[in-house]
Parts: C-alpha cells; structure tokens; sequence
C-alpha cells in the first residue's frame, strides 16, 4: 500500500505543477495532497505541523491567484473582460502550441488586449491594461509554480530519506 500511496502522491506532484499554468487546476492544494498522500505511508510518521504549514502555504497562493491578476489590471487600468482574455488566451497556448514555449507569454497577453479592445477601449488604454493583466497572471503563475516544484523537492527528499521503509524489497 505504501508504494500506491507513493506513485499516487508523486502524480499529484506532477498534476500539481501543471496546475500552476492550467486555470482550471489548482496547482498547490494539488501538490499538497501528494505531500499528504506521502505522509500516509506507513513509512513514515505523521507531522501535523509540517502538513498544516505546507496547507497554509497552498491556500494562501490559490488566494492569492485571484487577487494578484486582478490588482495587476486594476493598477494599469484594466477591466474583467482583460482578465478573461487573458485566461482564454492561456487556453488558446495550452490547446494550440503554434508559437511554442512562446506561445505561453504571447497568446495570454494578446487575449489581454482582445478583451480590453472587445470592451471599448482605446489602443494605448488596452494595451496598458492588457499589460497589467499580462504581468498578474505572470506574477501568480510564477508564484503557483514556485511552491509547485518546493513541494516536490520537499516529497523527493522525504521520499528518499525514507527509501529503507518504503522499498524493504531492494535492500
């Protein structure tokens, strides 16, 4: 069982850290189950206070992603219909990879503009705003991966501290 524990909560590492770029998944609560998935092995002992810190952390990044885009579009005198372009853009890259690692930077920002200009700005205004918007979801994207890729450190050096336990079979 320990073994299904660890396969599954790597899994979740891995569903977490696309999360971090996927809007519809939430990266770090996700990478939080693999920690946790970890911590039910009987391989190794239960620390509630590790597991709350690392959750306090999750949730308060996936707030967090809410809240920075939208000061980033507010700042620079933005609007939702900004936000929501940006967010259809981040699709668009992800289901469309015509412009490659690029296309992750460029097609957000230019549903950016496409919203704003859709909602009856003028060029300079939408360009700013679609900047702001642009620089949010960078901001918290970043963030989300961050924690993403310290929670997976964090699983790999727990997991291989613990390999005695877990794999008693390859000693």
């Amino acid at each position: 069982m320990d073994i299904v524990l660890l396969v599954l909560g790597f899994i979740f590492m891995l569903i977490g850290i696309l999360g971090s770029f996927l809007p519809v998944l939430p990266g770090p609560p996700i990478s939080w189950i693999g920690l946790l998935l970890l911590y039910m092995t009987k391989a190794i002992s239960m620390n509630w206070t590790f597991l709350g810190i690392t959750l306090a952390i999750a949730l308060l990044v996936f707030a967090l992603d809410y809240i920075i885009p939208a000061m980033g579009t507010k700042k620079f005198g933005g609007t939702k219909a900004g936000v929501i372009g940006t967010t259809i853009g981040l699709v668009v890259a992800l289901i469309f990879p015509i412009l490659g690692p690029f296309g992750i930077i460029i097609w957000p920002f230019i549903g950016a503009l496409v919203g704003e200009l859709l909602n009856k700005a003028d060029k300079k205004t939408a360009t700013k705003a679609a900047f702001g918007s642009f620089l949010g979801f960078l901001t918290g994207t970043f963030i989300k991966f961050l924690v993403a890729i310290v929670y997976l450190g964090l699983f790999i050096s727990l997991a291989w501290e613990h390999k005695e336990a877990l794999f008693p079979y390859f000693n």
